[in-house]
């Protein structure tokens, strides 16, 4: 059972480095993620990667959401 702690910040951290490796392609590619929502502006994989890392329960189901409005 204390093994499960370690398992969910192993798929936090996989999926945030996903995430930044994803922001990065689709920025070298001219068709970067951004989200913006009042003053809060996430619209670089740096950005993306560290907005994951710290609130991953909102980030990263935005991420996904914001991808798919832009492809």
């Amino acid at each position: 059972m204390t093994w499960i702690p370690i398992v969910v910040l192993l798929v936090i951290i996989g999926t945030d480095l996903w995430v930044y490796t994803d922001a990065r392609k689709r920025t070298e590619r001219g068709t970067p993620v951004a989200l913006s929502v009042g003053a809060l502006e996430v619209n670089t994989p740096t950005l993306w990667f560290v907005a994951c890392l710290i609130l991953w329960i909102l980030f990263f189901p935005a991420y996904i959401v914001t991808r798919n409005q832009n492809s």
